[in-house]
């Protein structure tokens, strides 16, 4: 019979204050109270990929070789743990180190943990990286002053564009001087128009009223 292989978890990458926030999904059948996955909006987290500043280091000096490190990337903390001879992935890190960090969840007494993969030095600048790297995969959402503005800036476009077509369309770039928007929110709005089949492109950077 062929050994079943399991799909190895992908290791999302996230902040940990986002992860201390998530809601903690254990095994029903487990008297362990074993953690099966963190629920982050529509993911399923068991494994991670962090970067962070090491801030704590113990390793035990007793017959039972434990040792772990906190981390800290700024939006919250938590510890990775090592036994016996995994001990070893905490070797050459020290206090004020900034790593990357690949493991698995897991959980005791409902405290996260991380078992580590992959420890490895970064540059701190990578902190600043990977903080923008997440805003722009988990966007904000939008308040209610934000929405108003996109809405009025829509209508503004659509009188614009319609205007228009007397001189058979416009250009975006004279858009952009008309308006008092941001350029980047502008474009964005005139891509959905064409998205949505409202206006159209009769040549690249002018646009027209398709109705």
């Amino acid at each position: 019979m062929p050994t079943e292989i399991r799909k190895r978890e992908t290791a999302h990458k996230l902040r940990i204050g986002d992860l201390l926030k998530g809601n903690q999904v254990y095994e029903e059948d487990s008297e362990k109270k074993r953690l099966r996955f963190i629920e982050i909006g529509d993911k399923q987290v068991l494994r991670i990929n962090l970067i962070a500043n090491v801030i704590d280091k113990y390793i035990s000096e007793g017959e039972r070789k434990f040792g772990s490190i906190t981390l800290d990337d700024g939006s919250g903390q938590i510890r990775a743990r090592a036994f016996a001879e995994d001990l070893e992935k905490f070797n050459d890190i020290t206090q004020g180190d900034t790593l990357l960090v690949i493991g698995l969840l897991r959980a005791y007494n409902e405290e996260i943990y991380i078992i580590p993969e992959i420890l490895k030095k970064q540059d701190p600048n990578y902190l600043l990286v990977r903080k923008l790297e997440i805003e722009k995969s988990f966007p904000k959402p939008l308040t209610t002053e934000k929405k108003e503005e996109i809405k009025s800036l829509r209508d503004e476009l659509m009188n614009i564009i319609k205007e228009s077509e007397s001189q058979e369309g416009i250009d975006k770039e004279e858009i952009i001087l008309k308006l008092k928007s941001e350029p980047d929110l502008i474009n964005q709005e005139i891509n959905k128009l064409l998205e949505e089949g409202i206006v159209y492109e009769p040549r690249p950077g002018r646009v027209r009223y398709l109705g």
